[in-house]
């Protein structure tokens, strides 16, 4: 009696556990933040560069019963709404383009961007941005138009809210290197005047940092862009800028994310 009673128990626990267990292909049932902020979570905005398209993410999918047509290019798109972030429940799974979801990069989710693409997202709450490699699908909740890792969400300001209004801008670069900003015209090569204002961003010994630097900065503020070589260090000045009022607002933005040493400078 007391071997049955004591095999009733475990099959009782057993089912338990069962009952208990995370169902589908993720551990946890909700989604969450690190318990911990690691110091492996970059602050770097993604570097845009060409990509070609993964071509089985151009086909149609349903989900929730809507019908989503992917686009062919994401050259000019822009749009306005929610920006959602994901984080722990699905940290290591595969993303729709059979990526590994590293919540540390910057990266994130859109319902029918060709992917892999790039995208500079504004949060219009607080003006600051960030550039994030689009390589997953959702969020698939009404009014929200993107979906972004922790790392992102943490350079945007937007964990405690959880959801944020955003203006979001596709990075389009071409075999040839031109670049397009959202529905701005392609950014062009500095022009050689007597006199050019720049404003110089940073000051680095690494030729390669300074070069990853310059391409981030040139999209997202969508300014063109020169590197000079003076005692020993690289220097990045963005520019030429055609007016102090343009300068002066660029450097605004610069000083209010996170280059508060920028400032003007000319040369002839």
């Amino acid at each position: 009696m007391r071997t049955l009673l004591r095999c009733v128990s475990y099959v009782l626990l057993i089912i338990a556990v069962i009952g208990c267990a995370p169902k589908g292909r993720y551990f946890q049932h909700q989604d969450s933040a690190p318990k911990v902020i690691p110091k492996k979570v970059t602050s770097l905005d993604a570097v845009a560069k060409y990509e070609s398209y993964a071509k089985a993410n151009m086909r149609p999918y349903t989900v929730r019963g809507v019908r989503y047509q992917p686009l062919t290019t994401g050259k000019g798109f822009s749009d306005k709404g929610g920006a959602s972030w994901y984080g722990q429940k699905f940290h290591g799974h595969l993303t729709s383009n059979g990526e590994t979801y590293d919540m540390y990069q910057m990266s994130g989710a859109h319902k029918t961007l060709p992917l892999p693409s790039f995208v500079r997202v504004t949060n219009l709450e607080n003006g600051k941005q960030v550039v994030v490699r689009v390589n997953d699908r959702g969020p698939f909740h009404r009014g929200r138009v993107i979906d972004l890792s922790y790392a992102a969400a943490l350079k945007l300001d937007m964990l405690n809210t959880g959801v944020a209004q955003v203006k979001i801008d596709v990075i389009h670069v071409d075999q040839e290197g031109n670049i397009t900003v959202g529905r701005n015209p392609i950014i062009k090569k500095p022009s050689k005047n007597d006199q050019q204002l720049f404003i110089q961003v940073a000051a680095l010994q690494n030729k390669d940092r300074i070069e990853k630097l310059a391409a981030t900065l040139t999209t997202q503020y969508e300014h063109p862009y020169q590197t000079r070589f003076e005692k020993g260090m690289y220097k990045l000045h963005l520019g030429p800028l055609s007016n102090e009022h343009e300068a002066n607002k660029l450097l605004n933005m610069l000083k209010n994310n996170n280059y508060p040493g920028a400032y003007k400078i000319y040369f002839d």
